[in-house]
């Protein structure tokens, strides 16, 4: 997918999940940029015959097995990508974290009001 279609799919589930401010729209673009990437890199390694495993041949002629640059690439964009969708609530941990913020900075705002009366 290219950045333009994950910034919107991004800002959407921001959206639904009621964590987009107009302010995050750096980060969007940041971790759009990170996806696209890793799509990347993920296409060339399985355009490599998608093998985990591949042998390398240093500059002294010796043969190593190594894990796949590309793969292993897509590896750590994805794990890039986690903290980008943790800071933005896409994940569980960061929308907990996010409305544990939101109810904090609120103070005795409606939701705190809501939760009281469940008790």
């Amino acid at each position: 997918m290219i950045r333009t279609d994950w910034e919107t799919k991004i800002k959407a589930a921001c959206e639904e999940a009621g964590t987009y401010q107009p302010y995050f729209d750096p980060v969007i673009e940041t971790l759009a940029i990170i996806l696209e990437k890793r799509d990347e890199a993920y296409r060339v390694f399985e355009a490599s015959g998608g093998n985990v495993i591949i042998t390398h041949t240093n500059k002294g002629g010796a043969k190593n097995n190594v894990q796949n640059p590309a793969l292993r690439l897509a590896n750590d964009l994805n794990r890039d990508a986690l903290a980008y969708w943790r800071d933005l609530g896409l994940t569980p941990s960061g929308l907990k974290k996010l409305n544990a913020d939101v109810v904090k900075s609120k103070g005795d705002g409606s939701l705190e009001k809501l939760l009281s009366k469940l008790v």
